[in-house]
């Protein structure tokens, strides 16, 4: 089969387009044929050693985000497979109970962009009640379009950090209040907010800290908080949990927006476009 491994950590280049077996399921795991794969932020840190808790030793293979067929009964599902042989290739093995089967209303491509997305969004903002502000950064990225959803759906008045090109289609998906971050800084616009979720990382924890209510939460989904914030006790670190029973309940009405498709063996220039954090909704690859 064809996959993308990384076989040293750097930059985009060093994806390769190779020729691998297909995986052999374990007991509890089924083989899945993909149709289609969701990149994720993380993806391209992974591949960097970006991330401190999680930093892989070469040779391994991305892939969060996947849609795809069972390849014994026929089933078609989508999920999140936490695994150092990820998704990225044209069949993965992954845990049965990691999957849950595809909704009909979506094609794979949109399936495959919905899982991390979908789980981080839902699981932090469980907690979320109707009539509290909540602030998610990064609003029009992959996760923080679903989380504009999700947050609206439990009734919350939602504020979002974004480019001013993509004001109307974050107000389309519920956003009451939105500031562009290019031209202002929201820790001097707002107050009184009851959660913020923090999807940027760097000093946007701590300029967070100041918006928010005494009582308030500092989710950091993304591990990069600067500036000592996680020593404030409104701050709480957030890991997305791989639940398929999440997963399928919380897909359902919610819209994701793909930006671009592109075949597995481009997967470095869907990296380079991750990066440059000017992607709207999510890009996905297809085998």
């Amino acid at each position: 089969m064809k996959a993308v491994d990384v076989r040293a950590l750097g930059g985009p280049e060093v994806l390769e387009f190779v020729d691998a077996p297909r995986p052999v399921p374990g007991p509890g795991e089924v083989l899945v044929r993909v149709h289609a794969v969701g990149v994720n932020p993380a993806d391209w840190k992974l591949r960097r050693g970006a991330v401190d808790d999680a930093v892989l030793v070469p040779p391994f293979r991305l892939g969060l985000d996947f849609a795809g067929v069972v390849e014994e009964t026929g089933e078609e599902v989508f999920g999140l497979v936490a695994s150092r042989w990820g998704a990225y290739a044209e069949y993965v093995a992954v845990p049965e109970a990691a999957l849950a089967p595809k909704p009909a209303s979506l094609d794979h491509v949109h399936a495959a962009a919905l899982p991390t997305a979908v789980l981080t969004a839902s699981q932090a903002l469980a907690g979320v009640r109707a009539g509290q502000r909540v602030l998610i950064h990064a609003a029009a990225g992959g996760v923080g379009h679903v989380a504009v959803q999700i947050a609206r759906s439990r009734g919350a008045h939602v504020i979002g950090t974004a480019r001013a090109v993509n004001h109307r289609f974050l107000r389309e998906l519920g956003a009451d209040e939105l500031i562009d971050h290019t031209a202002a800084d929201f820790a001097t616009q707002l107050s009184g907010v009851d959660v913020v979720l923090d999807l940027v990382g760097g000093d946007y924890g701590t300029r967070s800290l100041r918006v928010l209510r005494p009582d308030g939460v500092l989710l950091d989904a993304v591990g990069g908080t600067a500036g000592g914030a996680t020593r404030d006790p409104r701050h709480r670190w957030f890991r997305v949990r791989p639940e398929a029973g999440d997963l399928a309940r919380d897909a359902a009405g919610v819209r994701v927006h793909v930006e671009r498709v592109l075949p597995l063996a481009d997967a470095a220039r869907a990296h380079e476009l991750s990066e440059n954090g000017r992607v709207r909704g999510k890009i996905v690859l297809t085998p």
